[in-house]
């Protein structure tokens, strides 16, 4: 079986691009460097613009992709650390697990939940590309 990891992240307006790539660094770290293979790094589309996030694609030489609140809200039951303050904020009950799933497709499992940084967030899931 081939494996992927999909990067989830989220972060605050204007988090501090190295804040985000310490984190994600963090996050890549509870994974055997050796099965580590990353497709891509997936946020939600309110901070596709967002410089931090911008540069952890950059750093890694990954594709960055959004998806939408309503997308990621679909996501809410395979959440393990779902959010009322951040549904409140910007309409989804997670952004880091969230977008690493959908990342990852319909068969994706957490692999790192929600790490927490002060401004950032990130998540790590695993997924099977060929299903």
């Amino acid at each position: 079986m081939v494996t992927s990891y999909a990067l989830g992240l989220g972060c605050e307006q204007g988090c501090d691009p190295a804040e985000l790539q310490a984190l994600a660094e963090k996050v890549l770290g509870e994974v055997s460097k050796s099965s580590l293979l990353l497709a891509g790094v997936f946020t939600i589309d309110q901070r596709l613009m967002e410089p931090a996030v911008n540069s952890v694609a950059r750093w890694l030489g990954l594709p960055l992709k959004a998806f939408d609140a309503d997308t990621l809200e679909q996501e809410t039951p395979r959440l393990l650390n779902p959010s009322k303050q951040v549904f409140e904020l910007v309409g989804c009950h997670g952004v880091a697990e969230a977008a690493a799933l959908a990342g990852g497709g319909p068969k994706a499992r957490l692999v790192v939940g929600k790490t927490k940084s002060a401004h950032a967030t990130a998540a790590l899931a695993i997924y099977d590309p060929s299903q």
